[in-house]
């Protein structure tokens, strides 16, 4: 998802960006909420997230100018006042959602989802295509060209999470946890035995080679990994 995070904090910003991005997602900062309303403005956004505190114009009044304009972009409001009252103001206000300070990074990660789940604004994607590798979602299957790909479940979850970020390094822990669904020992080769598997697979007999691994930090599908 492409998410706006606008936080004057910048150790919150750091902590929230750095989450979000290890995570997969595509991350824009605001720092304050006059340059954070501009953003939004530019629209593309699946989600918001604003500190309701900020410099220039407050939390609330960025989201409640946003509604007034059409724009329907999911909300979620940090604030460090997270009483009922405020929380139902924030509400009011056109948030979709209201997290007080200070929270889990789990905790905002599964409201991001949610929101943006019930915003119904991120485009459903049935095909996901980088140079001439392509996969359907939708009948799981897989091609080089006109080559069909036979895939287990697991490497075709694999190959998608890898394709979804394509171009973007995805840690060991990133995959633990959005393909195995679960967390366990990151030092464990589960994750190089299904690698290798895909490349026998996705690489071996085509070209260009497109599953690179980044030493000490995980893997990337990319044409060119230098560049990413």
């Amino acid at each position: 998802m492409k998410i706006l995070v606008i936080e004057d904090d910048a150790s919150v910003a750091k902590l929230i960006v750095e989450g979000l991005t290890e995570h997969g997602h595509d991350v824009n900062h605001s720092a304050d909420g006059a340059d954070g309303l501009a953003t939004a403005r530019d629209g593309g956004y699946d989600v918001m997230v604003v500190d309701r505190m900020l410099p220039a114009i407050d939390g609330l009044e960025v989201i409640e100018t946003l509604r007034q304009e059409g724009n329907q972009t999911p909300a979620l409001v940090l604030s460090a006042l997270g009483d009922v009252e405020q929380r139902v103001e924030g509400l009011k206000a056109g948030s979709d959602d209201y997290l007080p300070k200070p929270f889990a990074l789990s905790e905002l990660l599964a409201r991001i989802e949610a929101i943006a789940r019930r915003g119904g604004d991120v485009a459903e994607v049935s095909k996901l295509e980088v140079a001439n590798l392509s996969i359907d979602l939708q009948r799981r299957q897989a091609w080089r060209d006109s080559t069909k790909i036979h895939l287990q479940q697991r490497e075709f979850r694999l190959l998608e999470y890898l394709m979804r970020n394509h171009g973007k390094v995805v840690t060991r822990t990133m995959l633990l946890e959005n393909v195995w669904d679960y967390n366990f020992d990151p030092q464990t080769n589960v994750i190089d035995v299904h690698i290798s598997r895909l490349r026998q697979k996705v690489d071996r007999d085509f070209e260009p080679k497109l599953i690179h691994t980044v030493r000490g930090a995980g893997y990337v599908l990319a044409e060119d990994p230098s560049a990413c």
